[in-house]
C-alpha cells in the first residue's frame, strides 16, 4: 500500500485514459520505463545527435538546410 498523490494520479489517468488507481500506476510506470528505454538507444547512437562524419562536410551540410 502507498500513498499517492490524488490530484497527480486524476490528471495522470485522463492523459492515459485509464479508469482504476491500478491501470493508470501501472500505465504511467510503463510510459516512463519505455521513455527511458528511446532516450537511452538514441543516446547510444553516435549519428542520433547529427554528429557524424557528414557534419564536417560543407557540401551535405548545406544541401541539408534546403
Amino acid at each position: 500500500m502507498i500513498d499517492v498523490n490524488d490530484q497527480a494520479l486524476e490528471l495522470a489517468a485522463k492523459e492515459l485514459g485509464t479508469t482504476s488507481k491500478k491501470d493508470t500506476v501501472n500505465a504511467a510506470l510503463e510510459f516512463v520505463a519505455e521513455r527511458r528505454r528511446r532516450i537511452e538507444q538514441v543516446l547510444s547512437d553516435p549519428l542520433g545527435f547529427g554528429v557524424g562524419p557528414d557534419i564536417g562536410d560543407p557540401d551535405i551540410m548545406r544541401k541539408a538546410r534546403r
